[in-house]
């Protein structure tokens, strides 16, 4: 993680003031003053800030549903934050694994271990997300082949990676998609003619949402260790 990450989840520090000390040549690491907080460390090594070794509080990993016109991001932008929702001190130093829109619903997932959100947003670990689509028209027989291939989203290069479909109702879809880009269920649908009107994230990984709206919880071992 970034050393002031480190400072700050070892200390009571806000960020600005791990990056001042930091910059003031208060912190250092495995016996060298560094002065740069951008620099990325590991909890094996030994830091220490004026004379004092640095242990890091243990991460924490949450579950969130996510209702409507509420926003993923520390602060209120326009829509209450998504953090108005979690009961837990300094969740400024939380952030959020995959994002969900303003008018999307479902799990969310909270942390403070960057390696560990890593794992779930990187398009390289193949991470699957399960998601229940409210579509404008009726769903044609042809979709799932076509996003099991890929489709061409406009400002694209490539098509999105193979994604499975399954059918709930003629209006209602379950999407599994392996990558997180821009508005990417909706751009996918909109490709093919289509359009969503309700959008629910339900499945990340093995990690099923299992709470209701609004509320939240920490995650279990097991859940924790999918993803390491």
């Amino acid at each position: 993680m970034r050393l002031d990450r480190f400072v700050c989840k070892s200390t009571d520090l806000v960020r600005s003031d791990a990056i001042a000390l930091i910059n003031n040549g208060a912190v250092v690491v495995n016996g060298e003053v560094i002065v740069n907080e951008a620099i990325q460390v590991h909890e094996n090594n030994c830091i220490m800030l004026e004379g004092e070794i640095l242990t890091p509080r243990p991460s924490r990993y949450i579950m969130v549903h996510k209702p409507l016109d509420t926003i993923c991001s520390n602060v209120d932008e326009g829509y209450p934050s998504l953090f108005r929702l979690i009961k837990v001190e300094r969740e400024f130093d939380l952030h959020i694994a995959g994002r969900l829109d303003t008018d999307t619903t479902g799990l969310v997932l909270v942390t403070d271990d960057g390696r560990w959100s890593y794992n779930i947003i990187t398009p390289k670990k193949r991470c699957e997300k399960v998601y229940r689509v409210g579509l404008r028209d009726p769903i044609t027989v042809d979709i799932a082949t076509r996003f099991q291939q890929g489709v061409q989203l406009q400002g694209e290069v490539s098509l999105t990676r193979p994604a499975k479909l399954e059918v709930v109702s003629s209006k209602e879809v379950l999407l599994t998609i392996t990558e997180g880009k821009f508005h990417q269920v909706k751009r996918m649908f909109a490709a093919v003619g289509n359009r969503v009107v309700a959008l629910h994230r339900q499945k990340i990984g093995q990690i099923n949402l299992d709470i209701e709206l609004g509320e939240w919880r920490h995650l279990t071992t097991d859940e924790i260790m999918y993803f390491k």
